[in-house]
This record gives C-alpha cells, sequence and structure tokens, in this order.
C-alpha cells in the first residue's frame, strides 16, 4: 500500500494533477493498511452514515489546506447522493402541538451548528419497585444519559426509579457532545411529568454531577442558527453572556432552576 500510494503521489507531482485514493476503514474506524498512508496525503476524509438514515456525512480528518472541523452534509435517496444545503430538518420533527418528552437542542458539527431534536419516554412505573428497570438510548451517549437521569433523580427531586426511560434522538443523528445533556435532561423531565415544553425553545448546556449547567462552546453561533430557523427562546449557562436581537437568552446555572423556569 505504502509503495502504490508513494508512486501514485509522484506521478501526481510530476504531471501537476489530483488523485483521490478510496479505501476502507477497520471496526475501530481508523483506515485500514499502513499508518504512513495517512501522512502521505495531505488531506484525509472520512464517508460517515447510518445503515437506516439517509444522512451521509464528509468529515476532514486531516487538511494540509484548510480547516479540518469542516462537515459536509448529505442526502441518499433514489437519486443518489446529494449535497445538503440546509439539513436541520432531517433531525428534528414538526408537531401540531407540543408534545410531552421533546426538546430541541443545537449540536456542532465541527463548526456547523445543526438543530436536533431529543425525544424522551418515561413510564408510570409502579410505587415501591426498585427493579430492574429498562435504560435505553439511540443517538445519545448511553453514559452520559445515565448520569443524567442520576442527575434529575438526586439533584431535581424527578422520580426515575423503577421506571423505564427511553431516550433518542430524531432522524437518526448521532451526539455525544457535552452541550446535548440540557436539551436531553429537560426531555425526560418533560416525559417523567407528563408536560410539555414550548415549542419555541432551544437548550443549550453540559449538566454536571452537582446539577450544575457548564458552559460549552459556539453558544453564539448556535443561537443565531436556532434564531434563523423560528426559535424564539433558549437556555444557556450562566455566565455565557450572549445576545441575540428578538431572542429571549434565560441563562441557568442548575438543573433543577432550568425545570422551574419552564413550570413542568
Amino acid at each position: 500500500v505504502r509503495e502504490v500510494a508513494a508512486a501514485l503521489i509522484r506521478i501526481c507531482k510530476e504531471r501537476d494533477i489530483a488523485l483521490l485514493l478510496v479505501g476502507h476503514v477497520t471496526k475501530d474506524g481508523s483506515i485500514a493498511g499502513p499508518r504512513l498512508l495517512e501522512h502521505i496525503v495531505d488531506v484525509v476524509l472520512n464517508f460517515e452514515g447510518e445503515r437506516h438514515s439517509r444522512l451521509r456525512l464528509i468529515r476532514a480528518i486531516k487538511n494540509r489546506f484548510g480547516a479540518s472541523d469542516e462537515v459536509g452534509c448529505f442526502d441518499m435517496n433514489d437519486s443518489g447522493i446529494q449535497g445538503v444545503a440546509d439539513p436541520t430538518g432531517l433531525f428534528t420533527s414538526r408537531h401540531a402541538e407540543p408534545v410531552p418528552g421533546t426538546c430541541v437542542t443545537v449540536t456542532l458539527e465541527g463548526r456547523r451548528p445543526l438543530l436536533a431534536e431529543i425525544q424522551a419516554l418515561v413510564s408510570a412505573g409502579r410505587e415501591n419497585d426498585y427493579g430492574n428497570a429498562r435504560r435505553v438510548t439511540s443517538g445519545m451517549d448511553s453514559s452520559r444519559t445515565s448520569m443524567t437521569l442520576a442527575v434529575l433523580e438526586l439533584r431535581a427531586n424527578i422520580r426515575l426509579s423503577g421506571r423505564d426511560v427511553y431516550v433518542a434522538t430524531v432522524g437518526g443523528m448521532k451526539m455525544s457532545e457535552p452541550a446535548a445533556d440540557l436539551a436531553a435532561a429537560l426531555a425526560i423531565a418533560s416525559a417523567a411529568k407528563g408536560l410539555a415544553l414550548p415549542a419555541d425553545l432551544v437548550a443549550i448546556g453540559e449538566v454536571g454531577l452537582a446539577g450544575e449547567i457548564r458552559k460549552v462552546s459556539g453558544v453564539q453561533r448556535r443561537l443565531e442558527e436556532a434564531q434563523r430557523l423560528g426559535f424564539k427562546r433558549a437556555f444557556i449557562p450562566a455566565g455565557s453572556e450572549v445576545k441575540i436581537s428578538g431572542m429571549e437568552i434565560v441563562e441557568v446555572s442548575r438543573i433543577d432552576q432550568a425545570i422551574g423556569k419552564v413550570k413542568i
């Protein structure tokens, strides 16, 4: 692999042409073959996507000529793969009326803000039932979700022991960044109490084990995208000091404070 790649690159330099090498990755996500191949080339792009999702992402892993945190979004349909200028609609759903257990957040894919909806479902449970309740996640980090459940029970007095909890993202979106914690917590609290959150609300922030809401990066960029798509209220970590004209921004320092402000 190394010798072939070196020969191809030499030909490209001699003839001043561009070359695109297509390969595959191993189960752990690394490029198959010698690691040296990544150092020889100028740009490494990963083509990612879930089997049951239409969305495909091209993510820059290495780029000698520009930023390596850019992401391209594409839609795989019957006509082939087409670029998506505004992919937000793939990760949010439209409800005629507010539904309990849903909350929208803004995640960053590279430098690109994407609105994503988190949905939660909490079973009614039974009194004094502390058996093996189910905790199921789809598109969310299971460890962070388990931590969020514990924080809600201990810091916000929301009883979840003995109750099955299901948390999922819309459209097969994968979210692992801490900035989605607050939206996940509000969605779970909304589902547990059977009360809907405002339809025009977005929530951004990391939830700590003490119940505090921590700052995250790119809040200004996230909120500008949310406002562009019609959201008028936002919960963000205290001290973020972000102002968006025409948007009501509420700074929250604790998870119980955030839940109290939406009156659920």
